[in-house]
């Protein structure tokens, strides 16, 4: 369960002083060409909040139980590391089926302290990403995963690529940028795929329909396999849970499965970049079911790199990411 805030009606000043000495901690990013990151994480906090920063825009994410005072006490602290607007996320345990039906509450649209800024252009490593504050739970860019797509665009370059569950072609953009022969990205939203195809334009990539696929992962991966097409780098990011036609995805469930499929079009020789964000997953486990996936497509997995989030996300384990080179 979440950490419930303390039932004072003031915030502990303990916490106001955390943010600042965090976003003291992070000043080099914006310097090494990364405006967008997290300013403040949950480990920092005992599981209370997370601060994003986009330029001078925060996003403030709650985790725990706050009064209406509290949030504005809190949103002022957040104010006071330079920020010119904040916007507010409230994101209990199970959120799936309370975004569906108390979005606005979840995500307000307008932020709770300064001027609203309904999307804004941010940088990651010298890239421009459209970023929309007030959209949605999510943003446009999931921050942590920032250090897999940097080792996407060290070595896409030449490569046919399949990014799937590609939400605003993050990955897309690093592996056309990188060279890539070509790109296919591949969600089950459209409004995402051409949010994608508006970050191809910020960095002057050409972004042909084509080259941004709407369906279910499952089946065009199915499809995919079964007309012989080969990729020489798949990468998978999935959500930890997720409901289709084809039933309920759990990532902890069904992982193994996923990375037989993506094995069905990955050219001999060829990568899969396989992240998994679920916390409760242990990175062992996440091993046994990528090499489990690649038995069952009786496929010679080897692991040539491990990491997980950036910098700004310390102490971090929730997200596991591996770099799978596939016989």
């Amino acid at each position: 369960m979440p950490v419930r805030a303390a039932s004072s009606t003031t915030l502990p000043p303990q916490l106001a002083r955390l943010i600042k000495q965090c976003s003291v901690q992070r000043k080099d990013l914006p310097a090494q060409g990364t405006t967008f990151y997290r300013a403040v994480h949950t480990t920092e906090t005992g599981g209370l909040f997370a601060l994003e920063r986009a330029g001078s825009v925060g996003v403030l994410s709650l985790y725990a139980d706050f009064s209406a005072e509290q949030e504005v006490e809190l949103a002022a602290a957040c104010a006071e590391t330079g920020l010119s607007s904040l916007y507010l996320k409230r994101r209990p345990r199970e959120a799936s089926h309370a975004a569906n039906v108390e979005r606005e509450w979840l995500s307000p649209p307008q932020p709770i302290w300064g001027q609203d800024l309904p999307e804004l252009t941010a940088l990651e490593n010298g890239v421009p990403y459209l970023i929309r504050p007030g959209h949605d739970l999510s943003i446009g860019l999931f921050s942590d995963a920032r250090p897999a797509r940097a080792w996407v665009r060290q070595r896409a370059q030449g490569s046919r690529v399949l990014n799937t569950f590609a939400y605003t072609c993050g990955f897309g953009v690093s592996a056309a940028l990188a060279g890539a022969e070509r790109v296919k990205n591949l969600d089950l939203s459209r409004k995402v795929l051409s949010w994608g195809q508006e970050n191809y334009a910020l960095s002057g990539l050409a972004a042909p329909d084509t080259d941004f696929v709407y369906g279910d992962v499952f089946d065009w991966l199915g499809r995919l396999g079964k007309r012989g097409e080969q990729f020489d780098l798949v990468i998978l990011d999935p959500p930890s849970f997720a409901r289709s036609k084809a039933g309920v995805w759990r990532s902890e469930r069904d992982y193994a499965r996923l990375l037989t499929l993506a094995a069905s079009v990955t050219a001999p020789g060829g990568q899969v970049l396989a992240l998994c964000n679920h916390a409760g997953l242990a990175p062992a486990t996440f091993d046994k079911m990528l090499s489990a996936g690649a038995a069952l497509a009786s496929r010679r997995l080897s692991v040539t790199a491990r990491f997980g989030a950036g910098q700004d996300y310390p102490g971090a384990e929730h997200l596991k990411v591996r770099a799978l080179k596939l016989a």
